[in-house]
């Protein structure tokens, strides 16, 4: 049975999906990660070893889909302190860029627009009134509320996923999904969400193997709404 177009939820990440967040915010919350990082990995006498905060910043990005779980899970770092030292900004809207249209291509699509981001709910909103989107959204999910049980799990997680659709009473038929990350849209399709996959702002190249994870693939969201008449 093909459902009715206004009662999609989309499911929509922030960086490198509704903006560019590759050309400068990502270097800054790499630097800002590092410097903090290293502060917690130095040694008693203050050494640090930075090829290994380097490599345990992107492998725990691969492992738990946030370097923040990692650091959380095998250091005991607390949420609310790394995700206030990764988004320290001196200006933060000096580093955004905006893809003008944006909101009008929102604005198009049927349905709730729900902003489900693994970036902290200060930064995330920040970002949604300096891009001027934060009236198209009916709804914003940062990373501080996806727990399960008290405990933080950050997209990719299926356990949290799983809570939101009870939660609200959503079918995952109902949901798309709209990210750049392929771990988070293998994690959403395999619970039955629609997942579209944008790669016009992405650091990695993507694979034909990998875009398995996506119904639908798109270099940005300006496509959205010519590819929805048709789903």
């Amino acid at each position: 049975m093909k459902l009715n177009p206004n009662q999609t939820i989309w499911l929509f990440d922030l960086d490198n999906t509704l903006h560019n967040a590759s050309k400068a915010v990502f270097p800054a919350i790499a630097e800002n990660m590092t410097r903090y990082m290293a502060q917690v990995l130095a040694d008693e006498n203050g050494q640090v070893d930075m090829e290994r905060v380097n490599h345990l910043r992107t492998e725990y990005l691969r492992r738990y889909g946030a370097t923040l779980q990692g650091m959380i899970i095998h250091h005991g770092v607390k949420q609310e302190e790394f995700l206030r030292e990764a988004h320290r900004f001196d200006n933060l809207t000096q580093l955004l860029h905006l893809d003008r249209g944006v909101a009008r291509v929102l604005r198009r699509l049927p349905g709730k627009k729900i902003l489900f981001t693994n970036a902290p709910h200060a930064y995330s909103r920040e970002v949604l009134q300096h891009l001027r989107l934060h009236r198209d959204f009916a709804g914003h999910i940062a990373i501080e509320q996806m727990r399960v049980h008290g405990k933080a799990h950050p997209k990719p997680s299926k356990a949290y996923l799983r809570k939101l659709l009870a939660q609200h009473g959503w079918q995952a038929r109902q949901c798309i999904l709209v990210e750049d990350s392929v771990a988070n849209l293998q994690a959403a399709k395999r619970l039955g969400l629609r997942t579209v996959m944008i790669t016009g702002h992405g650091q990695h190249v993507v694979q034909k193997s990998r875009t398995a994870c996506a119904d639908i693939t798109v270099k940005s969201v300006f496509q959205l709404a010519r590819l929805f008449k048709s789903w």
